[in-house]
């Protein structure tokens, strides 16, 4: 490859909403702003997430997903991927196609990471067809460098319930015995109250754990998944130290979900009223400083 600030280059294949932050519209931003060409593929275009009453779009097929590789192959656009991106799938065939570029890419850069974000689902529900569950856990889990799913996605992967810490470990161990080798698990309800904490583990190497302040009185958002995983690609490629990428990951997070509740009405702070799904709507574009420049104030604890 050529000069080093050039051969920052993510093929991310999520989904893609016209209005609205999640999927490549909360992952490509951010990965801009800090200095990374993203070339996108969406595997579905909505409208909009499914939190609006209604959701109008298109799914890509496997065929779809094909001919759009086929082409960037044949101008010989492979060679320039530092990063593999992949998030949220609609079907289980265009999984498994993924399976088959990551292996393309490998060929061509033997040094491309490949950053899989499990997306299957939180809070205990599973919101895609139940058959990529087994896709995951037998044919891209054990391609992928650095995974980053939530507690309820490791629950589902590893077919073990998560209570306490000791669970973690062990179901880190499971994804690092399939070659992983670092696993961050994005959230999960093992905090004290009103915290989450999220947990990062390197393969023979070091263990962090951050506990997160939840904001917004039980106010959800959605694509912060996405954001996690995006923002976690980029500083994990600029440090050796994944203590100091882990917190930066937090920290822009976190000041993200700030900024968009500053921006919402006060009727909805103070709980007179439910928050809309448009009110939710991360403001990404409002957070490009915080992006750029994260302010660490939750520090990552390192377990010996």
């Amino acid at each position: 490859m050529g000069k080093p600030d050039l051969d920052r280059r993510v093929l991310s294949i999520q989904s893609h909403v016209v209005h609205g932050y999640v999927g490549n519209k909360s992952a490509a931003f951010p990965l801009q702003v800090l200095g990374f060409e993203v070339d996108a593929i969406n595997s579905v275009q909505l409208s909009n997430h499914t939190g609006y009453k209604a959701i109008k779009g298109q799914i890509l097929q496997e065929k779809e997903l094909v001919e759009l590789f086929e082409g960037l192959e044949a101008n010989n656009l492979l060679q320039f991927y530092s990063h593999l991106l992949t998030g949220y799938t609609g079907n289980g065939s265009f999984l498994k196609r993924i399976s088959y570029i990551v292996k393309k890419l490998r060929e061509i850069n033997p040094r491309l990471i490949y950053v899989c974000d499990p997306v299957m689902g939180d809070n205990g529900k599973m919101y895609v067809p139940e058959d990529l569950l087994p896709i995951y856990r037998d044919e891209i889990i054990p391609l992928a460098d650095i995974i980053t799913p939530n507690q309820y996605e490791v629950e589902l992967l590893t077919e073990k319930k998560i209570t306490n810490e000791d669970d973690v470990w062990s179901a880190v161990q499971w994804f690092h015995d399939r070659g992983i080798e670092t696993v961050v698990i994005s959230s999960s309800e093992l905090g004290r109250e009103n915290e989450l904490r999220a947990f990062l583990s390197k393969k023979n190497g070091s263990r962090y754990i951050i506990n997160i302040p939840r904001q917004g009185n039980g106010i959800s958002f959605t694509g912060t998944g996405d954001l996690f995983a995006s923002l976690f690609l980029a500083h994990s490629h600029f440090t050796n130290d994944l203590g100091i990428a882990f917190e930066k990951t937090i920290a822009s997070l976190q000041a993200v979900i700030k900024r968009t509740l500053e921006s919402m009405p006060e009727d909805v702070l103070s709980g007179k009223r439910k928050v809309t799904a448009q009110e939710c709507e991360l403001k990404l574009i409002q957070s490009k400083g915080v992006i750029e420049s994260p302010l660490v104030v939750l520090k990552a604890q390192q377990i010996k």
